[in-house]
């Protein structure tokens, strides 16, 4: 079940009528976790057994962390959650991958071996509620939050429907106190929930399916070789389709647990006005890179030990943050680029730690950031590296006879979309969207709201998967 679907619709509606009746509050949290598993089930229904394993084990083990009276049994408790856990992430996103490169590093030796194919289907959010659960036990391992109360609030941490299978990445100090007494959204929260809603499908359904994805598919998934504007065009797309895609699921799941009575933290903050890539990791999926420096990159050293230890520390957490995004060595490239332009910005920062651009000094190097954050798109996008290759010799001007391959209207329509996004980042950056809905009149942003929601309905056919459901 995605969010973009019919099917979504009468179930949203079912779930909000169930939360509105008089029950206990024990009930309704029985029903939000009933609810939560036939949201899952509705993908592949075995998979729930997956969830139901992180849960247990998770639970048990936090418990046992807690009672533990030496280091040697902690320590065994966390192993037991991280064996438990990760294995399972192993198994299902990167088996095939694992035994592929073994099989190539074989052959590098001259020992031929056919393994059997991995027929594993990867269960749909996994990453996103692994790390969602591991923080559970790593958190009460370092002292840091004490287990949950019942099991029945771990498990509807575990599982809430919004943010179970995309994110954002839940901390269970951030979601399971909120589980204790009974929530009931409010009028305002309602209205708000559902505009959230509504602006998270605009961007997912409009701009990135409608508009948008075609561009991207258009350049990167035929065999026709890019001249420089298609390939920056489809790259440019790309970005804005991946924006929109991912900031779309997150903004509805955080509108939907909004309807609820629920709180969840943002997960893009306008990350194309970003300047420099600090900030953009302070903008752009934010759950997952505060996951990641919390998790491995302060325990790798963090800014500790000195300058090197600090750079093989950045490096080593991009790496594996491109790696948790798919079963693909162009991930990890895109993961160490970012690394390295951290690196890079770390180094220049304490160089001229002095300076202060002015305020056209200042957008000049946050167009340079977006450029750059594209060049990385390009590996992110390609699923292969000689694609990859062949788009970037497009970008730079390395295909002059290449024949055009996107239609006029294809060009101007994805310009004037990604142009109108970064435009909106940058006028939104200092700004919070609750802010500008205060100061604008009732009336506006009704309209707005009517005119998104009928490019919705005009929009919707199949509906496509949510980009980051294959992490």
């Amino acid at each position: 079940m995605v969010f973009n679907s019919l099917t979504f619709v009468v179930f949203f509606a079912c779930v909000l009528a169930l939360h509105s009746m008089p029950f206990s509050w024990t009930t309704k949290k029985i029903n939000l976790l009933i609810a939560s598993y036939i949201f899952y089930a509705a993908w592949n229904p075995p998979f729930i057994i997956l969830l139901w394993v992180s849960t247990v084990v998770d639970w048990y083990a936090a418990q046992g962390l807690v009672k533990a009276k030496r280091e040697a049994t902690r320590h065994a408790w966390m192993l037991l959650s991280v064996i438990a856990n990760l294995g399972m992430l192993v198994y299902f996103k990167y088996g095939q991958f694992l035994l592929d490169n073994f099989t190539a590093l074989m052959s590098s030796f001259g020992v031929v071996w056919q393994p059997a194919k991995f027929d594993i289907v990867l269960p749909v959010g996994i990453s996103f509620y692994t790390f969602a659960t591991m923080s559970y036990t790593l958190d009460v391992y370092l002292r840091r939050a004490l287990p949950a109360k019942n099991l029945l609030d771990y498990a509807l941490f575990v599982t809430f429907f919004p943010h179970l299978v995309a994110g954002p990445i839940m901390r269970p100090t951030e979601l399971v106190p909120q589980f204790e007494q009974p929530r009931r959204a409010t009028g305002e929260q309602l209205r708000f929930g559902l505009a959230l809603m509504t602006l998270g499908l605009f961007n997912k359904i409009v701009l990135a399916d409608s508009f948008l994805s075609d561009v991207a598919q258009a350049v990167y998934d035929n065999n026709k070789i890019p001249g420089a504007l298609d390939a920056w065009v489809g790259t440019l797309a790309f970005s804005g389709q991946i924006f929109c895609d991912f900031a779309g699921y997150s903004t509805t799941a955080i509108g939907a647990a909004l309807c609820l009575g629920f709180a969840m933290p943002d997960n893009f903050r306008f990350p194309y006005a970003a300047v420099g890539f600090s900030d953009f990791w302070r903008r752009w999926h934010i759950t997952l890179s505060s996951w990641l420096r919390d998790y491995l990159y302060i325990p790798l050293g963090g800014n500790r030990h000195g300058v090197a230890r600090t750079y093989v520390a950045l490096t080593v957490t991009m790496l594996l943050g491109g790696l948790w995004h798919g079963a693909n060595w162009t991930f990890v490239v895109w993961g160490g680029l970012h690394g390295m332009y951290l690196a890079i910005e770390r180094f220049l920062r304490g160089r001229f730690g002095g300076y202060r651009p002015g305020p056209l000094a200042f957008v000049c190097l946050g167009l340079l950031t977006y450029t750059l954050v594209n060049l990385t798109w390009v590996f992110f996008r390609a699923k292969t590296f000689s694609k990859a290759w062949l788009v970037l010799g497009g970008m730079f001007g390395q295909h002059a006879d290449a024949r055009p391959i996107l239609s006029s209207f294809a060009l101007i329509s994805a310009a004037a979309i990604v142009t109108a996004i970064v435009s909106t980042h940058w006028f939104m950056r200092g700004r919070t969207l609750e802010s500008v809905v205060a100061r604008t009149h009732p009336a506006a942003l009704c309209a707005v709201w009517a005119l998104m929601a009928f490019a919705i309905v005009i929009a919707q056919g199949e509906g496509s998967a949510f980009i980051y459901f294959q992490f």
